[in-house]
């Protein structure tokens, strides 16, 4: 359903963008990372609410770490060592969580501008769904940060099948992408979109490759080098 024109080219990624300008002098590199941090603020915002913080507080504190790492001067500290934006963001933020004060929180509620637009209730609406688990902090924040990486994948995907007049279709066929199918399934979906289920199950597989190839353009934009985001999805995905 997709041309060979409309497929991932691997160019420039936005993290490694920030990592050739890690002096902070790059407005270019201080956008990439504003971006990223607008895609990827919930697993931040969950993992402050799993280390026992108030919504409002986790809020609050999300935004402050955004605007410690939107400064030009905090971006000196990223190296290519550091490999891939998860690592530093998660890292960052637990340096970040350590070196809060209550008085600090206090006197910088309120105050700027937020730096990424968080929507708060949707967050803790999206955060009460969460598992009751016993996994460790850096493991949930890893499963929170797959998730993400699928929703901006399948975005994506339906805005290109918007774009090319087949919003409907996918939108039908959408619960069939992220699992495996039994025999019949396609049946009724055959009928409602006037195809015969062979067909449903082609363009199924089509959709699912895409959004395969729309996932690691994802994750290549969350490492160092493109070429390091299947072992990105190994570890993510297992």
């Amino acid at each position: 359903m997709v041309d060979d024109a409309g497929k991932a080219a691997f160019t420039t990624t936005h993290w490694s963008a920030v990592l050739r300008a890690s002096d902070g002098s790059s407005p270019a590199a201080c956008a990439a990372l504003e971006h990223l941090c607008a895609i990827y603020w919930y697993p931040l915002y969950a993992h402050i609410r799993r280390r026992g913080r108030g919504p409002e507080d986790a809020e609050d504190l999300t935004q402050e770490f955004f605007a410690t790492l939107l400064r030009r001067n905090s971006l000196a500290r990223v190296t290519p060592e550091k490999g891939r934006f998860r690592t530093f963001l998660l890292t960052s933020l637990d340096y970040f969580l350590s070196d809060q004060t209550a008085h600090d929180r206090a006197a910088k509620r309120g105050g700027g501008r937020n730096l990424v637009s968080l929507d708060g209730l949707a967050a803790e609406e999206r955060y009460a769904l969460e598992p009751a688990n016993e996994e460790s902090p850096d493991k949930a924040f890893d499963r929170r940060w797959a998730t993400s990486l699928l929703e901006q994948a399948f975005n994506r995907l339906e805005a290109e099948q918007a774009e090319a007049g087949k919003g409907a279709a996918f939108a039908r066929l959408k619960p069939f992408l992220a699992r495996e199918t039994e025999a019949g399934e396609y049946d009724s979906a055959a009928a409602e979109l006037g195809a015969l289920p062979n067909t449903i199950a082609k363009t199924v597989q089509r959709l699912r490759l895409r959004a395969r190839e729309l996932l690691l353009d994802e994750a290549a934009q969350t490492v160092a080098h493109a070429a390091d985001a299947e072992h990105e999805l190994r570890q993510l995905f297992g």
